[in-house]
C-alpha cells in the first residue's frame, strides 16, 4: 500500500462509499490520513451498568431481548435489553433496521457506546455504536475521532478506512529536517498521525497536535521567509521624493492628515527610492483614510513620470475611490481614469488610448485593469484595493503590464491581526493606519432582539427626521420560506407599505446591473433616497457622510468582520452614528454580537474573529485555494514565534530545503499562496 494508492482500492472500499470519498476530494491514503478530525468523544472508559449517570456511556453486555417494529411516517425502531453482572440497561436505534440483524447473528459480549440519558418517559442508550468484544474496536469503547461530515460521509466510515490504512500510517517517513525535530521536542510523523486517529489518551493527542501543528506553522513561516528572499532579489523602478511637492500636496488638501497617514506616506516614499520593488500592505479601519494616502503616494509617482493603477473588487467602490481622487487631485494636474466593465465601447477605446500614451496618470478599475487591451505607458506603481478578494493570478496579470516590477501596495480594510500577519504576510512590510480622521465620533452599537423592533424603528424615524439617512443590511435577496433570514425584496415592500411608507426607500443588491446599483447609490448619495434596503454589496467602499443609521438584520448570520465593515458604512461624516445589530430570535445574544456591541477597535475584533473562525475567513478564500491549517491555531503567537525561531536557523545552516520532498511541496503551496508577486 503506498500513499498514492486510491482509496477505492482499499479493502471494504465499496462502489458508494468511494464515491462519497470522492465527493468529500478524498481520493488517495494520503488524502485520507491527512483528514484530521473536528474533535473527539471519550468513550474509553468502560463502566458497569450499575455505575451508568446521564451523558456518554461506554458498556461492555449481552443482549438480552430484542424486538423491532414499524411505526408512522415509515420509522423503524430496534429496542434491547442490555445486561452485565450489575444490571440490566434499555437500548433504542431509530431506522437502523440492520442492528437486529447484526445482534442476532453472534452470541456473546458485545462493547456498546453512546449516549444515556432520558429518551421520551425512560432512561435509555439512543443510537449508540455496536462492535463485537474483540479487542479491535473501531466505534466503541474508545477515544472517538468526529470527521468533518463532507458530502454525506459518515465517521464511522472514515474510522472504519483509516483502521485498514494503519500499516501505512505506522510507515510514513519524517518529512521535517531531523535536527527541527529534535531541538523542538516533536515525536515523529507517523507517531503524531497515529496519534491523533487512534489516540489512547489525551496525552497522545496532545503530542500529536503539538507535532502536526509546528509542522504547518514551519511550512508556512517558511514560505513567507523564502518570498521575502526572493522579493528582495527583484528589480523595479526607483522614484525620487520630492519633498516640495509633497509639502505643496499637504498644503493644499482640504483637511490635516492624521500622524498615522504621514507615517505611512512616508514609509511608502522611501520605499519607492529603493531599487527593489515595494511589497507593502496598508492595513486600516474602516474610515481611516487609506485612499488618501494611495492618492497622495500616486501623485508623488505621477509627478516623477509613473503611473498608478488601483484596483478595486467591485464597481461602486472602484467608481467612489475615482470619484475621490478626481475631486482630490484637481488642484494638482493630476489625471484620473475610471475603467470598469459599464464603460462604454467608445469611451473605453479613448481611455486605452489616452492610458497607453501617458495621458492618464492615475487609472482606477475593476478587473478591467488585466484585460489584454489595456497598455501602460510607464507603470511604476500598483495599489490592491481590500486585496482579499484578488487572487494571485489577477494580482500578477497587472504587475506583468510593467517593463520593470512596479511598487505594490496592498490595502485592506478588514484590520489582520498580528500574529496572521506575521505569518502569512511574513514577506510583506506591514503599514497600519491606526488613528480615526479628527471630528469622528465612536458608533453607538445596540444589539436588538426582534421582539424590540418597534422601539429601534422609533429611534430611527427620529434620525430620518433630524435629516439623516438609514442603510437596512439583509443576508438574502429572494424570500426563502425555510430560511428566517430576511431578505431585501420582502424588507424594502415591507417597509413601503409599514414602518416608513411616508419616506423614499431604494434597494440596492448583486443581482441589479452596473447601471442601476450605479443610479441607485447616486440617488442615496444626493439625498434623494431615505432608507436604503441592501445586500452586502455596501460592505466596502460606499461613503455617504450624511447616513447615521446601520441595522443589520439576521446579525447573528454574519462573521465578525464583515458586520464591522457594515457598521463601518456610517459614522463617516460630524455626527453621532448608530448600528442596529437585530438577532433572528429572541435568544441569548452569540459571542460576536456582543463583542461587536462592546467595541469599534477592528484590530481587536480581528483578534477575536481569528479565534472564532480561524485564518480562512480572515485571509480570504481567492488564493487557488485556502491557508487549510487543521492544527495550528493563528491566534497563538508564542508557537509563531518558536516557529519563526526555527525557521531562521534552518535558513542561516544552508541546508538545501529540496532534499525535503514533502516539506519543499507543501512550502512551495504556501508561497504561491500567501506570495503578492
Amino acid at each position: 500500500m503506498k500513499l498514492d494508492t486510491p482509496l477505492a482500492n482499499i479493502k471494504g472500499v465499496g462502489a458508494k462509499t468511494a464515491e462519497s470519498l470522492a465527493k468529500a476530494e478524498l481520493h488517495t491514503v494520503k488524502d485520507l490520513i491527512e483528514f484530521f478530525p473536528r474533535g473527539y468523544e471519550d468513550y474509553s472508559k468502560v463502566t458497569n451498568i450499575a455505575e451508568v449517570a446521564s451523558g456518554k456511556v461506554s458498556l461492555k453486555v449481552t443482549i438480552e431481548h430484542l424486538n423491532t417494529r414499524r411505526v408512522r411516517r415509515g420509522m423503524h425502531i430496534t429496542e434491547a435489553t442490555l445486561s452485565d453482572e450489575t444490571g440490566k440497561l434499555a437500548a433504542i436505534w431509530f431506522n437502523q433496521p440492520y442492528r437486529a440483524d447484526q445482534l442476532r447473528k453472534e452470541k456473546g459480549q458485545w462493547l456498546i457506546s453512546g449516549e444515556y440519558g432520558l429518551q421520551g418517559r425512560k432512561y435509555q442508550l439512543t443510537n449508540p455504536s455496536v462492535e463485537k468484544f474483540d479487542g479491535k474496536h473501531v466505534n466503541a469503547g474508545r477515544i472517538l475521532p468526529i470527521y468533518r461530515a463532507v458530502a454525506g460521509l459518515k465517521s464511522h466510515v472514515v474510522r472504519k478506512i483509516l483502521t485498514e490504512l494503519r500499516p501505512a500510517i505506522v510507515m510514513l517517513d519524517e518529512i521535517l529536517p531531523p535536527e527541527v525535530v529534535a531541538t523542538q521536542k516533536l515525536i515523529s510523523r507517523s507517531d503524531a498521525l497515529t496519534y491523533l486517529h487512534f489516540p489512547e489518551n489525551d496525552e497522545q493527542l496532545e503530542k500529536a497536535r503539538k507535532r502536526l501543528g509546528f509542522e504547518e506553522l514551519f511550512s508556512l513561516v517558511m514560505a513567507g521567509q523564502l518570498n521575502k528572499l526572493e522579493n528582495s532579489k527583484l528589480t523595479g523602478w526607483q522614484i525620487p521624493f520630492d519633498q516640495t511637492h509633497a509639502q505643496e500636496f499637504v498644503a493644499k488638501l482640504p483637511f490635516n492628515l492624521t500622524d498615522a497617514q504621514r507615517s505611512v506616506i512616508w514609509q511608502i516614499s522611501q520605499d519607492f527610492e529603493r531599487e527593489h520593488p515595494m511589497n507593502r500592505l496598508l492595513q486600516g479601519d474602516v474610515g481611516s483614510g487609506k485612499t488618501v494616502v494611495a492618492g497622495m503616494s500616486a501623485t508623488l509617482a505621477a509627478l516623477q513620470g509613473y503611473q498608478t493603477a488601483i484596483m478595486a473588487p467591485t464597481e461602486i467602490l472602484a467608481t467612489q475611490h475615482g470619484e475621490t481622487l478626481t475631486k482630490l487631485l484637481q488642484p494638482f494636474n493630476v489625471s484620473v481614469g475610471l475603467l470598469t466593465g459599464s464603460v462604454k465601447p467608445a469611451a473605453k477605446k479613448h481611455l486605452y488610448e489616452r492610458i497607453a500614451n501617458g495621458e492618464v496618470q492615475i487609472v482606477v478599475g475593476t478587473h478591467a485593469l488585466i484585460q489584454e487591451k489595456v497598455k501602460f505607458h510607464k507603470l511604476g506603481f500598483v495599489v490592491i484595493d481590500e486585496q482579499h478578494r484578488f487572487g494571485v493570478a489577477q494580482r500578477q496579470k497587472l504587475l506583468e503590464k510593467s517593463d520593470h516590477l512596479p511598487h505594490l501596495l496592498s490595502m485592506t480594510a478588514t484590520p489582520i491581526p498580528r500574529s496572521l500577519a506575521l505569518t502569512v504576510y511574513g514577506e510583506l512590510d506591514a503599514s497600519v493606519l491606526d488613528e480615526m480622521p479628527r471630528g469622528r465620533q465612536p458608533i453607538k452599537t445596540s444589539i436588538v432582539s426582534p421582539n424590540s423592533r418597534e422601539a429601534m424603528y422609533e429611534k430611527v424615524e427620529l434620525e430620518i427626521k433630524n435629516g439623516s439617512q438609514v442603510y437596512v443590511v439583509c443576508p438574502l435577496i429572494d424570500e426563502n420560506p425555510e430560511s428566517e433570514k430576511r431578505s431585501v425584496e420582502l424588507e424594502y415592500k415591507k417597509l413601503q407599505k409599514t414602518t416608513f411608507k411616508s419616506h423614499k426607500i431604494g434597494l440596492l443588491h448583486g443581482q441589479l446591473s452596473a447601471d442601476e446599483k450605479q443610479a441607485v447609490m447616486e440617488q442615496f448619495s444626493a439625498g434623494k433616497i431615505d432608507i436604503l434596503v441592501s445586500t452586502t454589496v455596501i460592505e466596502v467602499g460606499v461613503d455617504v457622510p450624511n447616513a447615521t443609521v446601520m441595522i443589520i438584520e439576521n446579525a447573528d448570520q454574519f462573521g465578525l468582520a464583515q458586520a464591522h465593515q457594515l457598521r463601518g458604512r456610517v459614522g463617516r461624516g460630524a455626527h453621532q452614528s448608530y448600528c442596529f445589530l437585530v438577532s433572528t430570535e429572541s435568544f441569548k445574544p452569540t459571542r460576536r454580537l456582543r463583542e461587536l456591541e462592546k467595541s469599534n477597535d477592528g484590530f481587536y475584533l480581528a483578534e477575536v474573529d481569528l479565534k472564532l473562525r480561524g485564518p480562512g475567513e480572515i485571509y480570504g478564500r481567492a488564493q487557488h485555494g485556502q491557508l487549510n491549517l487543521q492544527m495550528a491555531s493563528l491566534a497563538d503567537t508564542k508557537s509563531i514565534a518558536t516557529a519563526q525561531q526555527a525557521v531562521s536557523q534552518f535558513l542561516q545552516s544552508g541546508k538545501d530545503l529540496l532534499q525535503y520532498k514533502q516539506l519543499a511541496n507543501q512550502v512551495s503551496k504556501y508561497q504561491r499562496l500567501t506570495t503578492l508577486n
